[in-house]
C-alpha cells in the first residue's frame, strides 16, 4: 500500500475510533453494553441473515450488470465478488470511491475481463443503487409527514441527501456529456505526469495510447449498460430488494434489544444515515453509527442507549460480516491469482 494511502487509512481509522468513543461517552457505554448483553440472540441471528440476503441481492445485481457487458460470472462467484467489493469499501476511506478500484480488480480476475469493464460494472451498480434509495427516502419521509411534523434535523438530512445526490448526478452528466473530449485530451495531460512519477519506467506516448483505449472502452461499457432496458429493470428491482433486506435487518436489530421501530422510519433512516459513508473514515465507521443515533432519537423517542445498541447489532450484520467474509474472499482470490 502506498504511503499516502496508508496514512489516509490510519487517520480515518483514528477518526472512527474517536467518533465512536464520543458516541459511547454521550449515550453511556455501560448502558449500551448492558442492553447488548441482554439482546435476543434469535433476532441478532435474523439481523445477520437479512444482511446476507442484502449481499446476495446486490451480488446478483452485479451479475446482471456484467451480463449486459457480455461478462459471464456464476451466481455464487458474483455474490462472493460483491462481498469482496463491500469489504474493500469498508476498509478504505470515502466508501465506494475508495473501494471501487479494488472491486474492479476482483471482477477482472475472476472473469478474465478487462479492468475497465469491471470498473464500469461496479460503478454502474453503485450509481443505480441511488434510484431506489431516494425513492425509499421520499416514500418514508412522505408517510412520516402525514403522522408528525418533520423536524429540522430530518429536514436537513433529506435536503443534504438531495443536494449530495444532485451534485453527483450533475457531475456524472457533465462527464458523460463531454466524454469524447475527456477521452481525446485527458490521456495527453496525464501521461507525462505519470511518466515523471515513474522515473522513466513508462513511455509517455505508449501510456497515452493505452489510457485513451481504456477510457474509450470504459465509456462504451457504461453506454451498453444504460441501453439494455430489460436488464436495467431487473437491476433496479434487485437493488430495491437489497434495500428492503437492510430495512428488515434494522427492524430485527431493534427487536433484538426489545424495541419496535415504525417501518416507514426504517425506509428513510438507512439511506440517510449511509450518507456518512462518504466521510474519510473507513466504510463510514463511526460516522454512520452516529448518524443513526442523531436521526432516530428525536424521531422515535427511544432512549439513545437502546438505539445505539440496536445500531451496533445492525452494523454487526451490514459492516462487520462483510468485512470478515470479504477479507476471506479477497485473500483467497489473491492467493489464486499468485498461483
Amino acid at each position: 500500500m502506498p504511503d499516502g494511502n496508508r496514512r489516509a487509512l490510519l487517520l480515518g481509522s483514528l477518526a472512527a475510533v474517536g467518533v465512536l468513543a464520543v458516541l459511547f461517552f454521550l449515550v453511556g457505554a455501560g448502558e449500551v453494553l448492558d442492553i447488548l448483553s441482554a439482546a435476543d440472540p434469535r433476532f441478532v441471528a435474523a439481523t445477520v441473515a437479512f444482511a446476507l440476503c442484502w449481499l446476495v441481492a446486490w451480488g446478483l445485481m452485479l451479475r446482471t450488470v456484467l451480463g449486459s457487458l457480455d461478462v459471464s460470472v456464476p451466481v455464487h462467484t458474483s455474490v462472493l465478488v460483491y462481498v469482496g467489493a463491500v469489504f474493500a469499501n469498508n476498509v478504505t476511506p470515502f466508501g465506494q470511491a475508495g473501494g471501487e478500484p479494488v472491486a474492479a480488480l476482483l471482477i477482472s480476475k475472476v472473469s478474465d475481463c478487462r479492468y475497465e469493464t469491471g470498473l464500469a460494472g461496479i460503478a454502474s451498480v453503485d450509481v443505480l443503487n441511488v434510484v431506489p434509495s431516494l425513492s425509499l427516502v421520499f416514500v418514508g419521509v412522505g408517510y412520516y409527514a402525514t403522522t408528525a411534523a418533520v423536524g429540522d434535523r430530518l429536514g436537513t438530512a433529506v435536503a443534504s441527501a438531495v443536494a449530495l445526490v444532485g451534485g453527483v448526478v450533475l457531475a456524472i452528466a457533465v462527464v458523460w456529456r463531454y466524454r469524447e473530449t475527456l477521452t481525446a485530451r485527458l490521456p495527453a495531460l496525464v501521461s507525462p505526469w505519470i511518466g515523471r512519477l515513474g522515473r522513466g519506467r513508462y513511455d509517455a506516448a505508449a501510456l497515452e495510447t493505452d489510457l485513451t483505449g481504456r477510457l474509450t472502452r470504459f465509456f462504451d461499457d457504461i453506454e451498453r449498460v444504460g441501453t439494455d432496458r430489460w436488464r436495467l429493470s431487473v437491476v433496479v428491482a434487485l437493488s430495491l430488494l437489497g434495500w428492503l433486506a437492510q430495512a428488515v435487518a434494522l427492524t430485527a436489530a431493534f427487536a433484538a434489544v426489545g424495541h419496535a421501530i415504525p417501518p416507514h422510519v426504517v425506509l428513510f433512516a438507512i439511506p440517510l444515515a449511509n450518507l456518512a459513508g462518504a466521510t474519510p473514515m473507513p466504510g463510514g465507521l463511526g460516522g454512520i453509527e452516529a448518524a443513526y443515533v442523531a436521526l432516530l432519537v428525536p424521531i422515535t423517542g427511544i432512549d439513545a442507549s437502546a438505539i445505539t445498541a440496536a445500531v451496533l447489532v445492525f452494523r454487526g450484520g451490514t459492516y462487520w460480516t462483510p468485512v470478515v467474509l470479504g477479507g476471506i474472499v479477497t485473500s483467497t482470490l489473491g492467493v489464486h491469482t499468485l498461483r
